[in-house]
């Protein structure tokens, strides 16, 4: 075990999961702080326009990145199970071949970015004064956004055999270098948006090389050696089962996201520029949900390969209750420093009311989201990535646009589309609760499954 490893399948299990998850957390808060920073300075030095631009920019990078990102998680549960089985052979295989797939993946994006922005902003019915700042910021981002593929490949690979603090570290440093990099170019030298996407990549180019270089310095079977990096065929395709249901998940997701921000733009640019900075401020918010959903995807998918099935349990339950607990708090924060937080990012009243009015609508209603995320979590880590995919795609994507697209031509508000967000949280919380109830686990020595929620 090297320096910033923990051990998940012995000794204490809250102790195990808060030291994996809360290194998780700080890099999520420091990524979200200087995502805030590129929409503070861009607000504040250039203007609404450039706001909207930067601030409408998460759901249609997420809709070009998400796929990569959701195989990179998958294939992460894949590398935690031979890890925790102590299949150094399986997990030398499966590290290579996602480092192989991540550089590829990355590539077909880049093209795919630069090519593909102009006509996606345009689906998106993004407004003319808004247009060409997108078109800039967007083709920055994606010229290079292989460094950001190949970022969340390799801490994807360390947080899955127990090293969260890693990758802690390298985005602190990101993160912070972005900050100056965003005042240098934008407040300092003016260069306008573009500027802001340029420090993002360098950032991340930063981030990406220290990551691969923890693990080209490492010892174990987990160790990167570039003249292996290659396709493995039987590997692949445990990682495309593994990854595939992610990917797609996030992917159609996301597109469901662009749909709602393509109502939203329907609003004008006051309504794209709140509501954009409310969604950096939502973004504190995942911070309790994305830490625990990852560590219980990695915890669950070691002790699972170790044939721990009472720690699957223990951890299944702590991390859902303290996810929720925390995401409420956050929520509860939210929507009582709304006003203060939105005119942070732009002070222009009609802006500010907007972001407030989705504040309020949406944040009491965080615990839902923990939860189903959560769930999403344990069952990657069980190995049914297929059913978190199918849940979320039904609700969080279909359910969604058929609920705004009725609903916003009944009434044509703009909370209408707030509110598609707690009511597709609550019943997607419920289906998954239901599964859980209803899912079994392999025991150890292939006896007969037990119950994953055991009611004595």
């Amino acid at each position: 075990m090297f320096k910033g490893q923990v051990s998940l399948t012995s000794g204490s299990v809250a102790r195990g999961m808060l030291t994996f998850a809360i290194p998780i957390f700080f890099s999520n808060l420091f990524q979200q702080l200087y995502n805030a920073v590129d929409s503070v300075i861009v607000g504040n030095f250039i203007g609404d326009d450039a706001l909207a631009a930067v601030g409408s920019s998460g759901s249609l990078i997420f809709l070009l990145t998400g796929f990569v990102n959701g195989v990179s998680l998958g294939a992460g549960v894949l590398v935690a199970r031979y890890f925790g089985a102590k299949d150094e052979t399986s997990l030398k295989k499966a590290v290579h071949t996602t480092v192989a797939l991540g550089i590829a993946a990355g590539l077909v994006l880049t093209v795919v970015g630069v090519v593909l922005t102009p006509q996606i902003l345009r689906w998106m019915d993004t407004p003319e004064n808004v247009m060409d700042n997108s078109v800039v910021y967007f083709r920055v981002y994606f010229m290079g956004c292989i460094a950001v593929v190949l970022y969340n490949v390799g801490a994807s690979i360390l947080q899955s055999v127990g090293d969260s603090r890693s990758p802690m570290v390298y985005l602190i440093t990101a993160s912070l270098l972005n900050v100056v990099l965003d005042l240098l170019f934008v407040a300092g030298f003016h260069m306008g948006v573009g500027s802001a996407a340029f420090a993002t990549i360098i950032s991340q180019i930063v981030s990406a090389f220290l990551a691969f270089r923890k693990l080209s310095r490492a010892t174990g079977a987990y160790a990167i050696h570039w003249r292996e990096v290659r396709f493995d065929g039987p590997t692949l395709r445990a990682v495309v089962a593994q990854g595939l249901p992610s990917g797609v998940q996030n992917s159609v997701i996301s597109l469901a996201n662009v749909i709602v921000q393509a109502n939203i733009n329907a609003f004008g640019s006051q309504a794209m520029a709140g509501c954009a900075a409310y969604s950096k401020v939502e973004g504190f918010a995942f911070l309790p949900v994305t830490c625990f959903s990852m560590a219980l995807a990695t915890f669950v998918s070691q002790n699972v390969g170790a044939g721990q099935v009472d720690r699957v349990r223990k951890g299944m339950r702590f991390g859902i209750l303290t996810s929720i607990s925390l995401a409420e708090v956050v929520g509860v924060l939210i929507f009582a420093l709304s006003p203060l937080l939105i005119g942070l990012f732009n002070n222009n009243p009609d802006v500010v009311v907007y972001g407030v009015r989705q504040a309020h609508t949406a944040s009491l209603f965080y615990c839902l989201l923990a939860l189903s995320h959560c769930c999403a979590g344990i069952l990657r880590g069980l190995g049914r990535p297929i059913v978190p995919m199918a849940i979320m795609l039904a609700v969080w994507c279909a359910l969604r646009i058929a609920y705004i697209t009725v609903a916003v031509r009944i009434l044509p508000e703009i909370g209408v589309i707030f509110w598609a967000y707690p009511l597709t949280w609550f019943i997607s919380g419920v289906l998954f609760m239901f599964y859980l109830f209803h899912a079994v686990i392999p025991t150890p020595g292939g006896g007969a499954p037990q119950k994953l929620i055991a009611l004595h």
